[in-house]
């Protein structure tokens, strides 16, 4: 049972960076890591899902599910800040949790990050394919329904996307930053133009009632009840209070990003001080982009009528002006590419990481030997994304990434906690302020959040990290590092 526990010390955490044919090049600065987290959260939230969310849930007080949704982020960031300041190493909090909470509880934050990041990719090509079949169709290039966006049975250009940014981030992450940092800037540019353009389309009468009462729908019945309410015995209910709390649970997923620039720890030339400006930069910036957005389309469109596809575009030409919408669709898809750009590039150094840890297959842990990064790794999971993209439609993933993400959120967070009682001799470049009040609040607002996601977000979550447990007992807790090491050492005796 002790060996389920064992921890990775975090000297030897970064003396395996400097493994020959296990080393990532330091290619990124500060700069660059915020423009990577902006670039990976400003996508989905904002071009896809406040549509449906504003419809579904909350109404126009999506904006304060977006604002409550930053402020639990904002808590978890400051933890992650320390620890990625603290242990500049590959695979985030897979990373972190191995050197607090021992090797079973990192298998399982690792196992959950793979789900994260590859379905959040997933999810992201999907909302890409949607936007894209709409540009072409405004240029009279209608795609078949069948092959591209949410009903497609094999949604080619999402495939497509994916396997493109594959490869993007086989040939180096410093390639992979500068052409982020081209379409982050074509973003942000489009999402000016909606909040400029936009302000002049408000009506006041589409902000009332700005909380739309409590009412019963078909999307809270049975197990897509929040978990919340059937735990208090409460009639599921969409809007109202209920439905603003349930939003934050599904638009959550509009910031998963900041997370991923840990990931990057080992590429960064200044980790120490360029993480935290990255996690924390990316996500203020992010955040008041969010609720300025969300508070003028549902200013323009009446949130019952918003599109679930393109609610940007949709709302501009439901106002008279389709060459907008046009503009903001090609926002839309330079915007998407970033994030599943930036998510596959996580997704792969998590699982690096996890495999120079013995943990998955060594084999896949080389680094490429001209381009400095995770080649094997990279190509494997992209391959495993696109077909994920290809055939599972967007609403079946969002909130399954949602519940992976905060609780990983909770065990970083936790671990802040643990490593200040158990290294507070460990050099700390940022320190969590008002610890451990910050982590136990970050660890409250996860967990109210995540009681909030549909009865079936958990029961599958529950499934895929029981299938996560069993492969870590048969295969990863004999051979892991630690694990070869200790055999070693008995042997010897």
């Amino acid at each position: 049972m002790g060996s389920l526990f064992r921890t990775k010390s975090v000297e030897s955490s970064v003396r395996e960076t400097e493994v020959s044919g296990h080393r990532l090049r330091k290619d990124l600065t500060a700069l660059d890591l915020v423009v990577f987290g902006v670039g990976v959260i400003v996508g989905t939230g904002i071009f896809v899902l406040t549509g449906r969310v504003a419809r579904e849930y909350a109404g126009p007080a999506v904006a304060v599910s977006f604002a409550c949704a930053g402020v639990v982020c904002a808590l978890a960031a400051l933890c992650y800040a320390e620890f990625a300041s603290t242990v500049p190493v590959a695979g985030s909090a897979y990373t972190f949790s191995y050197a607090t909470m021992g090797e079973f509880v990192a298998w399982i934050i690792g196992w959950d990050l793979i789900l994260e990041m590859a379905l959040g990719s997933a999810v992201v090509a999907v909302g890409w394919s949607g936007y894209f079949a709409s540009l072409l169709a405004g240029i009279g290039l209608e795609l078949p329904p069948s092959l591209a966006g949410e009903g497609a049975r094999f949604n080619i250009p999402a495939v497509a996307v994916v396997l493109a940014a594959t490869a993007v981030l086989t040939v180096g992450v410093k390639i992979s930053s500068r052409i982020n940092a081209l379409m982050v800037m074509v973003k942000l540019a489009v999402i000016a133009l909606v909040i400029i353009a936009g302000l002049f389309f408000v009506k006041a009468a589409n902000y009332t009632p700005f909380i739309p009462p409590a009412q019963s729908t078909e999307t809270v019945e049975g197990v897509r009840a929040p978990l919340i309410q059937v735990l208090f015995g409460v009639t599921p209910v969409a809007f109202g209070w209920f439905g603003v709390f349930g939003a934050v649970a599904i638009v959550f997923f509009a910031y998963i990003g900041f997370d991923v620039v840990a990931t990057t720890a080992e590429e960064a030339r200044r980790p120490q001080r360029d993480l935290p400006i990255g996690i924390l930069g990316s996500l203020v910036a992010c955040t008041l982009l969010y609720v300025a957005v969300s508070l003028v389309v549902v200013g323009m469109q009446h949130y019952s009528e918003l599109s679930e596809a393109a609610p940007l575009a949709d709302a501009f030409k439901a106002v008279g002006h389709p060459v907008f919408a046009g503009i903001i669709s090609v926002g839309a898809i330079f915007g998407l590419t970033t994030v599943v750009l930036i998510l596959l590039l996580g997704q792969s150094r998590v699982f690096f990481a996890m495999s120079r840890d013995g943990l998955l297959p060594r084999g896949l842990a080389r680094v490429h030997p001209k381009y400095g990064t995770p080649a094997r790794a990279t190509m494997l999971m992209g391959t495993i994304v696109a077909v994920l993209a290809g055939l599972i439609p967007l609403s079946a993933l969002a909130e399954l990434v949602n519940i992976g993400t905060l609780f990983a959120f909770v065990l970083v967070s936790v671990g802040v906690v643990v490593l200040r009682r158990t290294r507070p001799d460990l050099h700390r470049a940022f320190r969590t302020p008002f610890v451990p009040v910050i982590p136990i609040l970050a660890v409250l607002g996860s967990l109210f959040v995540m009681v909030n996601l549909p009865v079936e977000t958990w029961i599958r979550f529950f499934v895929w990290m029981l299938i996560g447990v069993v492969i870590y007992l048969v295969y990863g807790r004999r051979h892991s590092k630690l694990a070869m090491s200790e055999k070693s050492s008995r042997s010897v005796i």
